[in-house]
C-alpha cells in the first residue's frame, strides 16, 4: 500500500521552510494555530473584499511571532498592490491592520503588516490553481485549462517540470475520475528537489472538484 505525504512537509529543513515561525507551549499551542488561521483568512477576506480580482491575488501569507510583535509577510503577484493598500480614507493597510487584530483580539502584541512582490506569479502553484479553477468555472474544457497552466508556468527559465492533476465529476460525468498531465520531470522522491505543492477545492455547477498542483523548480 502506498504512503501519501505531504511534499512541502517532506521537505521541511531542506529546501521548505515553514510558513509560520514562533515557539509555545505545549498547552496553548492549538490556541497559536487557530491565531494563524484566523490572521491568515483575515486578510484573504479583506484583500478579496477590497480589491476585486478573476485571479488569486496572494500567494502565500507568512508569520513570525515574537513576545510583543507579530509580523505578517503578505506575498503578492500584484506590481501595484502596496499602493493599492495606502489608497483610501483611512488607508486601507491601516484599516487591514484594525480588522486582523480584531480576528485574534490581539491586546498586548503590535502587528506589522509588510508586502513583498513576487517575480514569478505563475511559478506558484496556488496562483496556477486559481487560474484552473476559474477556467473550470467558465466551463473551458479541462484539458485545455491545465494545458494553458502548464504552458504559462514552463515558460519560465526557472521551472523544470510540472504535473496537473484534476480529480472528480469532470466534466458533468456520472463517475467520478482522476485525469493528469505532466510536463518535464517533478522528482517527489527526491528530497533535495524543490517542489511548490498546492490542492485546491473548486466548486462547478456539477459539483466540487480537487485540482493538485506540482512545481519542480530545480535542485
Amino acid at each position: 500500500m502506498g504512503q501519501k505525504i505531504n511534499p512541502l512537509g517532506f521537505r521541511l529543513g531542506t529546501t521548505q521552510r515553514h510558513h509560520s515561525l514562533w515557539f509555545s507551549q505545549p498547552k496553548s499551542y492549538s490556541q497559536g494555530l487557530q491565531e494563524d488561521q484566523k490572521i491568515r483568512d483575515c486578510v484573504k477576506n479583506y484583500v478579496k473584499k477590497k480589491i476585486p480580482s478573476d485571479m488569486e491575488l496572494i500567494s502565500r501569507i507568512e508569520i513570525q511571532k515574537n513576545i510583543d510583535v507579530i509580523k505578517v509577510i503578505i506575498y503578492t503577484r500584484l506590481l501595484n498592490f502596496p499602493k493599492l493598500l495606502k489608497e483610501g480614507k483611512p488607508p486601507r493597510i491601516q484599516e487591514l491592520r484594525i480588522n486582523v487584530e480584531k480576528g485574534f483580539h490581539s491586546v498586548n502584541r503590535k502587528l506589522n503588516i509588510a508586502i513583498t512582490i513576487i517575480a514569478n506569479p505563475y511559478g506558484q502553484p496556488n496562483i496556477l490553481a486559481e487560474f484552473i479553477a476559474n477556467q473550470l468555472k467558465e466551463r473551458v474544457s479541462f484539458r485545455k485549462a491545465m494545458k494553458k497552466a502548464i504552458e504559462l508556468t514552463i515558460s519560465k527559465e526557472n521551472t523544470k517540470g510540472i504535473q496537473v492533476q484534476i480529480a472528480g465529476r469532470i466534466d458533468g460525468k456520472e463517475i467520478a475520475r482522476v485525469e493528469w498531465i505532466r510536463e518535464g520531470r517533478v522528482p517527489l522522491q527526491t528530497i533535495r528537489a524543490k517542489i511548490d505543492y498546492c490542492s485546491y477545492t473548486v466548486r462547478t455547477i456539477y459539483g466540487v472538484l480537487g485540482i493538485k498542483i506540482w512545481i519542480f523548480a530545480g535542485e
